[in-house]
């Protein structure tokens, strides 16, 4: 009839069942990540790849000419072995590639559960746009209300309040309503005669039961779920500002690295002519060999660069959404969309 801990542990099932809630979004979110994460270290491991074997029919183009150049006598040996040695180098760059592409798809295939199939790459006229809004204080006071580490941590916080009473009941009276019945039969006597006997017993009541004294043991309990209360609420101020801490270093990963790729853009089509610059002076003899290896070398590094600076701008894009708890199967579908059909 009256037992005041189970009414609070009554409530704090529900606090549970909200938590438990939070706690597999945040693993919902935490999935997409971890796939989103992994696909796009594939496409750049394939970048790179493709990069490096750029590089390296490049450079045996530059060392071949150098070569003819020193044969017929207008280069010195010079050319040939600066040649070479970028050649050995861009080898050794590919092959590396090539072991990286392979580890990549391995741990797709673990995060997967299959092995993928050819993947879609990332248009190459792809546009990046800034967060919206774009305002890094709302999207930090999203992230501290609407987070879900933080709506598990308030739900841990509440639950621990609610402890407190659970435990405090301990000095509570109980009241309960306690029915029985008896049927017994045996063996009576009688003068002379035996016979047998059968006997009903019906009891129904209201028992109450004081607690008086247990030692301190209610006490104790009750200062544990007090320090209890304390950590969770100090493990929610941590939930908070780790939620901030990400909404902010989000946003500003996407901030800065929409910049980064329109700056890298423009640097790819500076290379570009700057190889096409050396090269016609190289030809000319105002330029030397080495001006030439160091002009590619330029250009390939600022399309790697580039290549990663989208992939990671696109990630950034999902960790801000998660850090605001509104990371989900719609922002996938968008991120799809500029993927090469």
């Amino acid at each position: 009839l009256f037992r005041w801990q189970n009414l609070v542990a009554y409530d704090q099932s529900k606090l549970q069942v909200a938590q438990s809630e939070a706690v597999f979004a945040q693993a919902r979110q935490d999935v997409i990540l971890r796939v989103s994460q992994a696909y796009f270290d594939v496409l750049l491991a394939q970048d790179t790849l493709t990069v490096a074997q750029g590089q390296k029919r490049a450079i045996a183009e530059q060392l071949e000419q150098a070569k003819r150049n020193f044969e017929v006598g207008t280069s010195t040996i010079v050319d040939t072995h600066e040649a070479q040695s970028r050649y050995d180098l861009a080898v050794a760059q590919e092959i590396a590639a090539q072991s990286d592409l392979e580890v990549k798809r391995q741990a797709l295939r673990q995060v997967v559960g299959k092995e993928p199939d050819a993947l879609k790459a990332l248009k190459s006229t792809v546009q990046i746009s800034r967060p919206q809004p774009d305002d890094i204080q709302q999207w930090v006071s999203a992230a501290e209300q609407n987070s879900y580490s933080v709506q598990a941590q308030q739900a841990g916080l509440q639950i621990a309040t609610r402890e407190i009473d659970r435990q405090r009941a301990g000095h509570y009276p109980t009241v309960d309503l306690v029915a029985s019945r008896n049927h017994s039969k045996g063996l009576g006597s009688g003068g002379i005669s035996f016979g047998t006997s059968e006997t009903d017993s019906n009891v129904i009541g209201v028992q109450v039961a004081v607690p008086l004294y247990q030692g301190g043991l209610v006490s104790s309990r009750e200062r544990e779920a007090a320090a209890l209360k304390q950590k969770a609420a100090s493990d929610l101020d941590s939930a908070r500002r780790a939620a901030a801490l990400a909404a902010s270093q989000a946003y500003l990963g996407v901030s800065s690295g929409t910049a980064q790729v329109k700056a890298l853009e423009a640097a790819l089509v500076s290379s570009q002519s700057a190889l096409d610059s050396n090269k016609l002076g190289y030809e000319v003899g105002v330029r030397i060999n080495i001006d030439v290896l160091n002009a590619q070398q330029q250009l390939f590094t600022t399309r790697r660069d580039l290549f990663k600076a989208r992939y990671d701008t696109l990630l950034a894009q999902l960790r801000l959404k998660a850090a605001a708890g509104s990371l989900g199967e719609d922002d996938v579908q968008q991120i799809n969309a500029l993927l090469e059909p």
